[in-house]
């Protein structure tokens, strides 16, 4: 498995507070006619930590079916606890997933031989590739470039990671530190044009929930070498990129947009709540200049 490509992260919709079924089968329908390499199905913007054990295996195993080997399935199976994450990943794995995201251990904030024990052990319990996830703005700790480094010497299996510390000078450092196979992706959609021409192989994306064909493209340019077309697509949906990260904390506002284009409703589980009234209209606004409404 490569990890090369468009991923995206996708949303978990509701409905009545329960999972919505065809809402997630038709998002999953989009993103394939879209052609991105994969889903990333109960990540943070799956709004992973407010489902329980037996809903994140539920959606892994709806994804599988979904997907129908069409595209990749890169199940989220992180935890803080590793006993959790060993549990979900075994899970993944026997669900049909072909891959697996995993989180850096969140608010009990391990030393850095804490997370390559973390990551060592999990990788030992699984023959699934994964793909290491560093998001300190979430996490409070990134994963190091030596434990990162460590952890692709060490573990076949660790084969790429998801960067979302917003610096593209770590790109640059982890490119100089691992194997020219070990796949780095960027894990924020305005930093993938500069973190794919510093050696990032692809995206994990939250704006391909709702324009799969246009994030895949942009990456594909980039993959393609073709950097001035990608810099033209990224300079004309850069404000998108940027609203949708900036309006609220994600994921509202990708599920209050994909509400607002018909494709699931827009339920959250607490303490996540929906947008207000006028973040709602900026956004309503921002997608019409796209006309997506």
């Amino acid at each position: 498995m490569s990890f090369q490509g468009t991923y995206t992260a996708i949303i978990t919709p509701f409905r009545n507070g329960r999972i919505d079924e065809s809402a997630f089968q038709a998002l999953v329908e989009r993103q394939v006619a879209g052609g991105v390499a994969g889903i990333v199905p109960v990540g943070t913007t799956g709004e992973s930590p407010t489902l329980d054990m037996d809903e994140h295996k539920a959606l892994i195993e709806m994804a599988v079916a979904f997907a129908a080997g069409r595209i990749e399935v890169v199940a989220g199976s992180g935890a803080n606890s590793t006993k959790e994450a060993i549990e979900l990943t075994q899970a993944a794995e026997a669900l049909g997933a072909t891959g697996t995201l995993q989180v850096c251990p969140y608010y009990n904030k391990p030393s850095q031989e804490g997370v390559f024990q973390h990551f060592r052990t999990i990788a030992e319990n699984t023959s699934l590739p994964l793909m290491l996830y560093s998001v300190p703005g979430r996490s409070g700790i990134e994963i190091s470039v030596e434990t990162t480094a460590r952890l692709a010497a060490a573990c076949s299996n660790i084969t790429a990671m998801k960067e979302a510390g917003g610096s593209v000078d770590r790109i640059s450092q982890l490119r100089a530190a691992l194997p020219q196979d070990f796949a780095l992706l960027s894990g924020d959609d305005p930093l993938t044009l500069p973190f794919m021409i510093c050696g990032a192989t692809g995206l994990v994306s939250v704006a391909s929930n709702i324009i799969p064909a246009e994030i895949s493209q942009l990456v594909q340019f980039c993959l393609d070498g073709h950097y001035a077309e990608a810099a033209r697509l990224h300079q004309h949906f850069y404000p998108l990129l940027r609203g949708l990260m900036t309006l609220d904390v994600n994921p509202v506002p990708i599920k209050t947009a994909a509400h607002l284009m018909n494709l699931c409703s827009a339920d959250f589980r607490l303490p996540l709540v929906g947008l207000t009234e006028s973040q709602t209209t900026s956004l309503r606004s921002l997608l019409q200049s796209y006309q997506l409404l």
